[in-house]
């Protein structure tokens, strides 16, 4: 399976740390990846998908960024540089180019509220309201993977990628006030029109 986020993170991985180390901390991270898809079990289709497309390369690249011999507090603010400036700014122009379509707000609402009903990536409910929607997530696929692979801190960076993915956008607003990956019961999404 071609897993898409593999060449984004050897050209973080080459462009942050040279050529050579850069090479050698890609091929780990691909090392660890294939460890952790082998032992991840008692997944759906869904899920599983999920985990090997965007989760666990994430959770391997800090893993390896952690185990090269750099400082834990290091190892962190890479993989942070990496979420924030590279996954999260990616995003956020995706969603900001969306923004153009005509009924952005109303056709996002919609989807938004769709996939969170019937997807088994969370538990979450909904509310809805003119000109807002909410989504309580009270346990996440996202939360589980750092935690069970000992890395619950990573979460805090899957968490704030939503932050700049949603930050500054001219019709959709956004806030939260807690996650799961913050120590919070909830990750409690608000949504509205702006």
């Amino acid at each position: 399976m071609k897993i898409k986020q593999q060449k984004q993170i050897r050209a973080f991985l080459t462009e942050t740390f040279g050529s050579a180390w850069g090479e050698a901390l890609s091929a780990w991270q691909e090392k660890l990846l294939g460890a952790l898809i082998e032992r991840t079990e008692n997944r759906s289709k869904a899920q599983m998908k999920t985990l090997v497309q965007t989760i666990l390369p994430r959770v391997a690249l800090y893993q390896a960024l952690g185990q090269s011999g750099l400082s834990k507090e290091d190892a962190y603010a890479h993989m942070r540089s990496y979420m924030l400036d590279r996954v999260g700014a990616e995003k956020h122009a995706a969603t900001a180019k969306l923004e153009a379509v005509p009924g952005f707000y109303f056709l996002y609402s919609r989807i938004f509220l769709h996939i969170m009903r019937t997807t088994d990536l969370q538990e979450s409910t909904q509310a809805w309201g003119r000109g807002w929607f909410d989504v309580t997530i009270r346990r996440c696929l996202w939360h589980s993977a750092c935690v069970e692979n000992g890395c619950p801190e990573l979460c805090r960076l899957f968490c704030d990628v939503d932050n700049v993915t949603y930050g500054g956008l001219k019709k959709l607003g956004f806030t939260r006030a807690k996650t799961l990956g913050y120590g919070g019961d909830c990750c409690d999404f608000h949504f509205f029109k702006k």
